[in-house]
């Protein structure tokens, strides 16, 4: 059973635990639990994968915490809480990653993480700075507006209907994934200010 009004901020050693702890609270959050406990999170109302870094070292990182990807499957995919994921953590929910080789990802949305293929050469990568979140469909947490994206890899779908949100840079990419009770953002909603914090407000009274 849930603990009521708790949020687990899963620590792995690879996110911006800080930044996104103190938005979640800005955003109105009762408690918010910085753990790398799999209990905890087996137990917890609402859960939030942050994540920085390259796709395979934090897929090594999360694994290597006894017990913590069944947890996350338990609690997310079995019993249906609440789940976000934001940056790489939003990555991790690929099939796969292919970044400094190939890594298998948790594989909750059919897809590859791969390199942006820059269309032109005015076009930067990583892709840096405030950008438009398109949503390509309704959906209770997503809306139209600008948030902070910082990456070089970007979301492939395999299935169109994984994709809530896009943006474009020189080319369309993916801003947002889910499904069900799942959801993903390529975006730091921590550094997106009152986009971002509308966004989180939203993710913690939503009900899927």
């Amino acid at each position: 059973m849930a603990d009521t009004d708790t949020i687990a901020l899963i620590d792995f050693g690879a996110g911006n635990l800080r930044s996104v702890h103190n938005a979640l609270i800005a955003a109105g959050a009762k408690e918010v639990t910085v753990t790398a406990d799999p209990d905890f999170v087996a137990r917890a109302e609402r859960i939030v994968l942050p994540g920085v870094g390259a796709f395979g070292a934090c897929r090594d990182a999360l694994a290597a915490i006894d017990g913590m990807i069944a947890a996350l499957d338990q609690r997310v995919r079995g019993e249906a809480a609440p789940f976000l994921g934001i940056c790489v953590g939003m990555q991790l929910l690929a099939d796969k990653g292919i970044e400094f080789g190939e890594h298998q990802g948790l594989g909750w949305i059919n897809g590859t993480v791969r390199a942006i293929k820059a269309p032109s050469p005015d076009i930067k990568v990583p892709h840096m700075g405030w950008n438009d979140v398109t949503p390509t469909r309704p959906h209770d947490l997503l809306e139209q507006g600008e948030a902070y994206y910082l990456h070089s890899y970007h979301f492939d779908a395999v299935n169109s209907d994984d994709i809530l949100a896009t943006t474009h840079h020189g080319m369309p990419l993916v801003s947002a994934v889910g499904r069900d009770n799942i959801v993903g953002v390529q975006f730091h909603p921590e550094k997106s200010q009152a986009y971002g914090l509308a966004f989180l407000k939203r993710f913690l009274e939503w009900k899927p």
